[in-house]
């Protein structure tokens, strides 16, 4: 994990740290960095739930492994599924309305009132997103300074902490921390985003599907009736499902 100068400045001047965690590999390793790097009263936990499409017991095993740090829930205007009938499509890799929209959004509200409330003049907001994921992940800037998020009262920056960390590297750390990572792993999920991600290979689909039938009759029964698939692939849930 390659720390940039200006983060020891920000930690000194007593900027709050936001953590987004999705409850997934990479917000734990995220994490666990972290709490070794910034005092505990200089940060605060955020998860964007999306309700009915995430794996249940996300909260559950982000708090357990928070030691103490604030821990917050905040949701989207609207559900998944509103959003996808509002625009008669699922989200794609170049619209992913899902993250802005579900995600972003709803963090982004949540940090301006929360630095207002607690005096803080400085947040940094770290994401856990890595370079190796893809070549779109590999472009992004480590730390920068966000224009647009900031304010006459505050200023915003971003941070990926552990954007140079490769995936053994993110297993290793959650492990030497002596932290177990989320079930939905140990079922052979390769990612932890939504159940169904629209980013999801065919194997992670197969999987969720096994374990979450009623929410993939649902997520058929609208492509059916949108005629709009949900998967990079193009492919239909459903046939993705009876493959062997």
């Amino acid at each position: 994990m390659t720390i940039p100068e200006e983060i020891y400045s920000l930690i000194e001047r007593g900027a709050l740290f936001v953590v987004n965690d999705s409850a997934g590999k990479d917000s734990q390793a995220m994490k666990i960095k972290l709490l070794e790097l910034v005092p505990r009263n200089q940060l605060v936990i955020v998860h964007a739930n999306l309700p009915e499409v995430e794996w249940e017991g996300n909260m559950e095993h982000i708090k357990k492994y928070s030691y103490d740090v604030p821990v917050f829930e905040v949701v989207g205007t609207k559900t998944f599924f509103e959003m996808v009938e509002h625009r008669g499509m699922f989200p794609s890799p170049s619209q992913r309305q899902c993250t802005s929209d579900l995600k972003r959004a709803p963090i982004q509200k949540f940090i301006n009132n929360y630095a207002w409330d607690n005096n803080f003049k400085i947040v940094v907001n770290c994401m856990g997103l890595r370079a190796q994921e893809s070549s779109s992940r590999a472009k992004k800037i480590q730390f920068q300074f966000k224009k647009n998020n900031s304010a006459k009262h505050r200023e915003q920056y971003e941070w990926l902490p552990i954007h140079d960390m490769l995936i053994e590297e993110v297993w290793s750390t959650i492990k030497d921390a002596g932290q177990e990572r989320h079930y939905a792993y140990d079922l052979g999920m390769s990612r932890l985003s939504c159940c169904f991600c629209i980013m999801s290979n065919e194997r992670d689909l197969q999987i969720a599907g096994k374990h979450r039938p009623e929410l993939a009759a649902r997520y058929i029964e609208t492509e059916e009736r949108l005629n709009f698939t949900m998967s990079m692939a193009k492919v239909p849930l459903k046939d993705i499902l009876a493959r062997k």
